[in-house]
């Protein structure tokens, strides 16, 4: 894991710093369809346009580049998960947008329940890791 030391400014025009946590590539790697299709499940977008909203709506966590997220959303969508519908958008220009599939939709619920399945384990770990066992004396 690794920090992405950011500087913003606010409206006085002072600086300030913050600091972000980025995911491993293998964290990266497994929420990344999550995600996509978890927006995608709200509304179809285009491909900039989940882009932004990957990086918006995770705070910069999930942030990723078109470079990274066409490769996904041609493999979400060779599996059935997504198609690809051209549309003109709202600006006039013509845009291929992607949207769920029903298929795509059973996959995210089954695997948005395993990701809770998973979140939950991990708190049990914790909360028992928090609570140390007492040690028997010899």
């Amino acid at each position: 894991m690794y920090y992405i030391l950011y500087t913003n400014f606010y409206s006085d025009g002072l600086p300030s710093l913050e600091v972000q946590m980025a995911l491993d590539r293998e964290w990266m790697r497994g929420a990344a369809a999550l995600a996509a299709l978890t927006l995608l499940a709200r509304r179809p977008m285009y491909g900039y346009e989940l882009v932004e909203a990957l990086e918006r709506d995770s705070g910069g966590i999930l942030e990723m580049g078109q470079s990274s997220l066409y490769p996904l959303l041609y493999n979400l969508e060779a599996r059935g998960h997504l198609r690809s519908v051209e549309r003109t958008a709202p600006t006039g220009r013509r845009r291929k947008y992607y949207e769920l599939t029903s298929a795509g939709r059973s996959w995210l619920d089954s695997q948005q329940n395993q990701f809770d399945a998973v979140v939950r384990a991990l708190r049990r770990i914790g909360r028992a890791a928090s609570r140390p066992e007492p040690v028997e004396e010899r």
